[in-house]
């Protein structure tokens, strides 16, 4: 319904996870379509289509399709064929090609990785959420028995007959690169409707990019988290996916310490040491599979894991700050452009101090195993004369309904249809679907420090045939500001505010 936009466009308007960076041909443009909960987490599709009509078919045959392998392969449906399977042991099952074919693939990367892609790591995942829950670290002799129970074979598979036998206990989950296949089928299905040349889907940060189309990627910062951080880097991907994996947004806080949601199978530990692992490949589940297995691998195992897969390249984020690349990283990189920081005009005692920064989060009201229309959401700043100052986020689809944003529209729209720029994707680790942060840096839409004063944070949300609901926050930077907690209405379920000190990682 929306579109989401993430690059800075001009002089001003920051986008958060738009359209994209090479322009369309002149017969085609791109359309935008944006859902929360899809896969537990967010959905972003682009099609290069003639018409807004075959784009729109396009968009239903990829959703349709998502659903349908969702039925099959979800571990998280009882009900879903894998779910069902799982509940059976030491029979002989016929089931679909598209399972016997995932199952054959968790035998080959489990083999291919040497044990650090594994179905049931979830059997170790447990040990750490129990733990987590109790507050506590893992006995050593419950590792062990979770290491133990990885370690045997959990299903047997017939070719010939087309069935699959599971054989043990172990909690199994159809992660690591099962959401990869999904979504290069449902591209697939997308570009075959009359029309459609070309198609990014963005789901919870993995990128698949088909047809006749070349998108900007921006990686995401994993030490500097928010939805318009600058980037790590920027590559340009077309015919490929890419792929990113890391702890920085999901994991467990055992006593204090945060601990990595993803798991070594083989040693029971989390894989704390690797930070992100972002891989781009010709195949979705390679690039999939990869991005998992090097956070779990130390990276010359991930390099040489990396060789068995043609045409594979990959960035590595250790935990204490080293960036790792592959030979042919390089290749994929668009060059940077260095930009020449503007200094406040103010006193340095009425200037906004560089150093700190206000925090902006934000849960979007979902409704609980449905998929829904993200609504068009924007973010700004105004001073105490309600003249606007920056314009931080916008995420919408259709323009023709952004003046249901009025007051955005208002302040910003003109601008928007000035900028025309090119704007981008951003690949990260998965989110919880509905959960955003985004940061003011004390910079208006020139780049320049405003002065130290009282501005008013506005947050606009409005949903197509849907409600219309406006937050609005007055903060006085002049003095010490405390963490803000923001009304929650019928499209944000939470909101809040924070004035800190930047991280060092930023």
């Amino acid at each position: 319904m929306k579109r989401y936009q993430t690059a800075v466009c001009g002089l001003f308007l920051l986008l958060i996870c738009s359209s994209a960076a090479i322009p369309p041909t002149k017969t085609n443009r791109l359309y935008t379509s944006e859902y929360e909960n899809v896969l537990g987490t967010s959905l972003e599709l682009k099609v290069s289509s003639a018409s807004q009509q075959s784009a729109e078919i396009a968009e239903t045959a990829a959703m349709n399709e998502i659903d349908r392998l969702n039925k099959i392969l979800s571990g998280y449906d009882a009900n879903s064929e894998f779910g069902k399977w799982s509940q059976t042991k030491n029979m002989a099952v016929k089931v679909s090609p598209e399972l016997f074919e995932v199952l054959e693939m968790f035998d080959k990367w489990r083999e291919q990785s040497g044990g650090a892609l594994d179905a049931s790591a979830e059997t170790v995942g447990r040990v750490w959420k129990q733990a987590a829950k109790n507050n506590t670290h893992p006995t050593t002799a419950d590792l062990a028995a979770a290491v133990a129970t990885v370690k045997q074979t959990h299903w047997s598979l017939n070719k010939t007959e087309q069935s699959a036998t599971h054989l043990d206990d172990a909690p199994l989950m159809l992660n690591s690169f099962v959401k990869s296949y999904i979504m290069d089928r449902a591209c697939n299905v997308a570009l075959e409707t009359k029309g459609a040349t070309g198609i990014v889907m963005n789901i919870g940060g993995d990128i698949v990019v088909k047809g006749a189309h070349t998108e900007q990627v921006q990686v995401s910062n994993p030490k500097a988290d928010a939805e318009n951080d600058l980037p790590i880097d920027r590559l340009l991907i077309n015919n490929k996916t890419i792929a990113t994996s890391g702890n920085y947004r999901r994991g467990e806080l055992v006593n204090g310490v945060w601990h990595s949601h993803i798991v070594d199978p083989r040693t029971g530990l989390p894989a704390d040491n690797i930070i992100s692992a972002t891989v781009v490949a010709k195949n979705a589940t390679d690039a999939g599979a990869l991005a998992t297995a090097f956070n779990v691998l130390n990276p010359e195992e991930s390099s040489k894991l990396a060789k068995t897969v043609p045409g594979a390249e990959y960035m590595i984020i250790t935990s204490d700050g080293k960036r790792i690349e592959s030979e042919g990283w390089k290749v994929l990189e668009i060059p940077e452009v260095k930009q020449v920081a503007t200094k406040s005009t103010f006193a340095a005692d009425k200037a906004w101090d560089p150093a700190y920064e206000l925090k902006i989060n934000l849960e979007l009201a979902e409704i609980e195993g449905m998929r829904v229309h993200r609504p068009y959401v924007a973010v700004w700043v105004v001073d105490k004369d309600k003249k606007p100052v920056r314009d931080i986020a916008l995420w919408y689809n259709k323009p023709k309904y952004l003046n249901d944003m009025h007051y955005w529209y208002d302040a910003y729209y003109s601008s928007l249809m000035d900028v025309g720029g090119s704007v981008s994707s951003t690949t990260s680790a998965t989110r919880p679907a509905g959960k955003y942060t985004l940061k003011w840096d004390g910079k208006d839409d020139k780049g320049t420090f405003v002065k130290k004063d009282t501005y008013t944070i506005m947050i606009e949300v409005a949903r197509e045939h849907g409600t219309h609901q406006l937050i609005t926050q007055d903060l006085d930077f002049t003095k010490k500001i405390k963490p803000v907690s923001l009304p929650a209405n019928t499209e944000v379920a939470s909101a809040s505010l924070e004035y800190a000190k930047k991280t060092d990682d930023q």
